[in-house]
């Protein structure tokens, strides 16, 4: 049975395309990794502990001649974490967005705007951090700007949809945003002016995403696998016609998926009638649900 379990945990867990638990699982792996290291100096099983050095050169320096030292860490320290509760709030704050992203857009999207975000950032980070160089040597750690450019452009497609949150109720999902970006911003211009502009700069191209998806471009097709030639139509007599091909004019088009995010947007997800929740259901199992 726990064999069975723990089957089922993998499947639906790391098997769904999704790449959210896989982000979670390298943070808490390597989390763990760097505090089991640095319990080997507590217990003085190795002389020097391995804690700030580790973290230092994971972590994204704000200094282009530091960071040409260690490139890694432009890749690094999107997972590096050094505080318990700031990796929890980070990993259900990526959950909890991701689920909301996937109902209405598709992996593939989501994709570009992390790893574009990411990118974005960090490439901002280091170039602000050479020009206004810091007080003191500063350091970026933390998925907190890709997840910021993902909420931003979830918040900016549906604005009105509603949260039940456990102390406050039903919260609609701008102003929880709204929230979250403006504690997000004034902790990092606080403590890291550097990473609150790259932070701001993500938050602004979230939202350039959607807008210019509802304008019929989708940045994200960067990353579409170039499809193959379809086969040649064959004429078929008799009855023996399949009927569980989908063809393309089966999906929903771009105006009716329009439509119906416009709906969301201004009435909530709940508004939507059976069919066209079901309309929005396939065209996001398509893969090709913006497209047109």
């Amino acid at each position: 049975m726990n064999n069975i379990g723990l089957k089922d945990f993998w499947r639906q867990t790391y098997k769904t395309g999704s790449p959210i638990p896989v982000v979670i699982s390298i943070q808490v792996c390597l989390f763990v990794l760097i505090y089991f290291l640095d319990l080997l100096f507590e217990l003085k099983l190795v002389s020097q502990s391995f804690l700030q050095p580790i973290v230092q050169h994971l972590s994204l320096p704000s200094n282009f001649s530091i960071f040409l030292a260690q490139p890694w860490s432009l890749i690094s320290s999107n997972f590096v974490y050094v505080q318990l509760l700031n990796l929890i709030f980070d990993s259900l704050w990526l959950y909890w967005v991701g689920q909301i992203f996937f109902t209405f857009l598709n992996k593939r999207q989501f994709f570009f705007v992390y790893i574009a975000s990411w990118l974005l950032s960090s490439s901002l980070y280091v170039g602000f951090g050479t020009l206004i160089p810091p007080p003191t040597s500063l350091h970026l750690m933390g998925g907190a700007h890709p997840l910021a450019a993902v909420l931003a452009a979830i918040v900016t497609l549906v604005p009105n949809y509603e949260l039940r949150l456990l102390l406050f109720g039903t919260v609609k999902l701008k102003i929880v945003a709204i929230v979250y970006f403006a504690l997000e911003f004034l902790f990092f211009t606080l403590g890291n002016r550097p990473a609150a502009i790259s932070y701001f700069a993500v938050v602004l191209f979230g939202m350039a995403f959607t807008y210019a998806l509802r304008s019929g471009m989708d940045w994200s097709t960067l990353f579409q696998k170039k499809q193959k030639r379809p086969a040649k139509m064959k004429v078929v007599v008799g009855n023996n016609i399949p009927t569980n091909r989908k063809h393309r004019y089966d999906l929903p088009n771009q105006d009716e998926i329009d439509a119906i995010l416009d709906k969301i947007s201004v009435s909530g997800y709940e508004s939507l009638t059976h069919h066209e929740k079901e309309t929005l259901f396939r065209a996001s199992n398509s893969g090709d649900k913006v497209d047109g």
